[in-house]
């Protein structure tokens, strides 16, 4: 049966990848106690249903970082994302690009810069991390602008990977050499399709992106030892500095979730900020976005482009978020899971389905734009 909605989606995922993928992507830290409150905690928002008001007219469009967009959204970039499916990255960048919204791609993604370029006609987003080889990073630039990307997306709130239980009960972190390689081909034998699809017939099996640096060792645990050696603990505001002087374009930092640290940002340079916490992924026991992002958006006022991410589930969700205070959402999990299930058409489904749910959020609540969204749809 064909998915219909993103639960959905993440049943078939779950079925379709390797367990030590699909946990990766499904996971938080710790306990995962913050990854339950994006979801719950914005879930809890409830809006004002409107009667009586003429909605045969909706338009969802909305222009991100002076990219017009069909919906206020934006593919999030997720590390690894391009092994849910054979090339993944690119399939899920022609999705967006087809749609009409933004796709972001993470540095740690299994296809490289230049294979997401090769493969699509529009410019995509891209993140970066703080890393301590500034020389690597000044290579990814001059990457990035080669690509053309319109926006660099600098994540500042890893300056050490958090403690992801289930990967290492998963065998993904934690399990080096031939016993874990052997764990993981175990698993992904258990999951035919995937293992034919993306095992034998997607390679290369690296991270395209961070090939130069880890000098011909492309294991998953050469990976995270380079991850864990190479995030920068010692990053300060003076670094965000650096990166806005070495990129000429909007520059948008991510991973904001306190008032300070938004207008901080502003004041270095940065053209937009996402208020997110990693997905639940870092810090356990922070903030949902849902609590923090009215308070970030009183403090920086309402002409910065605020971004948020973290539980979003549904076109509702979307619509709550915008109301909360973003000009933007990102999503991470919904399309990874979608990627996973279908592909390429399992990622435009899901953005059919986002936008489904958002007309039909606006209607009943009264409202027809997107710049109609705001403070007073929230009951």
């Amino acid at each position: 049966m064909k998915p219909v909605s993103i639960d959905d989606y993440r049943q078939l995922a779950q079925r379709r990848l390797p367990h030590f993928l699909f946990e990766y992507i499904d996971g938080g830290a710790v306990s995962e106690s913050t990854l339950r409150r994006n979801v719950s905690d914005l879930q809890d928002i409830a809006v004002r249903q409107r009667v009586l008001r003429d909605v045969s007219t909706i338009d969802t469009s909305s222009s991100l970082l002076g990219q017009q967009s069909r919906l206020p959204l934006v593919l999030a970039p997720i590390g690894l994302a391009g092994m849910a499916a054979r090339r993944g990255e690119v399939q899920a960048a022609r999705a967006a690009e087809a749609f009409g919204v933004p796709f972001c791609l993470s540095t740690v993604s299994a296809c490289p810069i230049d294979e997401v370029s090769n493969g699509t006609k529009s410019p995509f987003w891209f993140q970066m991390y703080m890393i301590r080889d500034r020389a690597f990073m000044a290579d990814l630039l001059v990457s990035a602008r080669q690509a053309k990307c319109p926006a660099l997306v600098f994540t500042i709130d890893m300056p050490v990977p958090g403690t992801r239980y289930r990967d290492h009960r998963s065998g993904l972190a934690g399990s080096p050499g031939l016993g874990g390689a052997m764990r993981r081909a175990f698993q992904a034998a258990q999951h035919p399709r995937w293992a034919f699809d993306v095992g034998l017939m997607g390679g290369p099996h690296v991270l395209g992106n961070v090939v130069p640096v880890l000098k011909g060792r492309t294991g998953l645990e050469d990976f995270f030892a380079w991850m864990s050696a190479n995030f920068d603990p010692t990053v300060t505001w003076a670094d965000l500095e650096w990166v806005r002087k070495s990129w000429d374009g909007p520059l948008v930092v991510k991973g904001i979730l306190d008032a300070e640290d938004a207008i901080q940002a502003f004041k270095m340079g940065a053209d937009g900020i996402v208020v997110s916490n990693h997905g639940g992924r870092q810090l356990d026991g922070a903030s949902s976005t849902a609590k923090v992002i009215a308070s970030v958006r009183e403090a920086v006022g309402p002409q910065a482009t605020v971004l948020a991410d973290g539980g979003v589930r549904s076109g509702l969700d979307v619509l709550r978020m915008l109301a909360l205070g973003a000009s933007g959402v990102q999503i991470g999990r919904p399309w990874v899971y979608a990627l996973a299930g279908r592909g390429q058409a399992g990622v435009a489904h899901i953005l059919q389905l986002f936008e489904a749910e958002i007309r039909v959020a606006m209607a009943l609540c009264g409202v027809t734009s997107i710049r109609a969204v705001t403070r007073d749809l929230l009951a």
